[in-house]
């Protein structure tokens, strides 16, 4: 058994872990990074990236098809097997700057082998113990498995799985209509493939309603049968042949079954009450500098129990190095962090939706909204459904919710606004260049000013009083 002492020892290689050690080994740190599995994490692999790259083909077969714009669309022969190769090209391209040779070259300690603790002060890592003066847990998180009667025994797919996929199903079946699920009906629905989505709740359900009909509408008109209210029940079948059964007592007969419920936070085997850091089914257990209940380890991701998205990991990183490098405080907000669902159309939302800010903030909150149906550009691409929705107060953006083209793009501009704490007329300011779908945002911006100049008797009584002067 080898020993190593490194100032930093950071388990899990996905976002947040890579960026922490990125950061801190070019910082002067000395850095060991444990990595069980795949360097890159779960975005990498079998997240982010993946899904991103297989709907971008779903959008070029459904381009195709639609046709428009002078030339007339034909129905589209989808080769699904080429999909998945520039899945795994995409996947490829991406895959050197999260490597083992890139982080070495960096200067970064790298152990590929499951970490567990064996101490407060001590990780065991293969053959080698690990003391350090601080901990970074950044585990990331799995698909969660319901146990739904029948489910273990019959073939289904997550989304460490669909990837790996190279023959069409004929008919995809996705318990889950959350982001994932919506996302891989979409794509799975342009590729050729029949899609049913289940849905025990309401589809999109975290998201503004008003939003999330425009997109669950739009699925449906490509031919998504989306269900909600459909509690499964029971699963049976076998490979190509699975029966999903739900609590009103209706069945769904598909070849493939997809599992889109949710994520479980990766602490199985860390022996973490050893290390004395408190921990339950929702992570670890963190203060507001990320910090656990043993003061030398922190944790990041979603391992910290919050908010999971790749940017949230990378973010939390960027937190937790002032403290650990420089001996400063440091807190993580929730606030400004913004969210997209990357369907077509897609759903983009940071900060409070409209029931929650008038939950919150009642008859003091002000919505601010400018359509796609008005913006110069949406009407020349043929983009024109959607909005851009903004929850003002006191002149402060508090939440914005973007429903069209690029709009996890266009949300951007208001999660610096919440971030900084910026007034709307910081964004009425702005000058967009014509014409983009950017002006969307100042059109908002713009909406919120409007009542406050056209509908003021005292402005206008101004401008008569000016206009009298010689």
């Amino acid at each position: 058994m080898s020993r190593i002492k490194t100032d930093i020892c950071i388990i899990g290689a996905g976002s947040g872990g890579l960026s922490v050690a990125a950061g801190a080994v070019q910082m002067g740190a000395d850095v060991t990074l444990i990595e069980g599995h795949k360097m890159g994490g779960d975005c990498l692999n079998y997240g982010c990236i993946p899904s991103k790259a297989l709907l971008a083909a779903g959008h070029r077969v459904h381009a195709v098809a639609k046709g428009g714009f002078g030339t007339a669309g034909h129905e589209p022969a989808p080769d699904f097997a080429a999909a998945k190769d520039h899945v795994q090209a995409t996947i490829d391209t991406i895959a050197p700057v999260d490597s083992q040779e890139r982080f070495e070259g960096l200067g970064v300690r790298v152990i590929r082998a499951q970490a567990r603790f064996i101490s407060e002060t001590e990780v065991q890592a293969g053959d080698t113990i690990i003391t350090a003066r601080r901990f970074v847990i950044a585990t990331g998180s799995r698909p969660f498995i319901p146990p739904i009667p029948g489910l273990t025994e019959t073939p289904h797919h997550t989304n460490e799985t669909i990837f790996d996929l190279r023959d069409r199903p004929d008919h995809l079946i996705i318990i889950g209509g959350g982001p994932i699920g919506m996302e891989m009906a979409q794509a799975h629905r342009r590729l050729g493939c029949r899609v049913t989505v289940l849905e025990g709740q309401k589809a999109l359900g975290r998201d503004d309603p008003e939003a999330a009909a425009i997109v669950l509408e739009h699925l449906r008109a490509e031919g998504i049968e989306i269900v909600e209210g459909a509690e499964v029940t029971s699963v049976s079948g076998t490979e190509g042949s699975i029966r999903v059964e739900t609590g009103d007592g209706r069945g769904f007969d598909g070849s493939h079954l997809l599992v889109a419920v949710g994520r479980q936070v990766n602490t199985d085997g860390l022996d973490l009450d050893r290390a004395h850091v408190g921990h339950d089914r929702r992570g670890i257990t963190v203060d507001s500098g990320l910090r656990s209940t043993n003061r030398r380890v922190y944790a990041v991701g979603d391992a910290a129990g919050g908010l999971q998205f790749t940017h949230v990991a990378g973010y939390h990183a960027g937190v937790i190095i002032r403290p650990m490098l420089f001996g400063l405080p440091a807190r993580a907000r929730t606030d400004h962090i913004p969210r997209t669902t990357y369907t077509e159309p897609e759903l983009a939302q940071v900060g409070l939706t409209e029931a929650e800010a008038r939950k919150l903030h009642g008859d003091r909150l002000f919505i601010a909204r400018a359509d796609f149906a008005h913006n110069d550009r949406a009407i020349a691409t043929g983009q024109t459904t959607g909005f851009c929705k903004v929850m003002v107060v006191k002149g402060r953006p508090v939440g914005a919710t973007i429903v069209g083209p690029q709009a996890g793009e266009l949300i951007q501009i208001w999660a610096l606004a919440l971030a900084n704490r910026l007034k709307m007329s910081a964004i009425a300011g702005m000058i967009s260049p014509y014409p983009t779908l950017g002006e969307i945002n100042k059109r908002a911006a713009g909406a919120y000013f409007s009542p406050k100049l056209f509908e003021s008797p005292m402005v206008k009584r101004i401008v008569r009083l000016v206009q009298r002067l010689p």
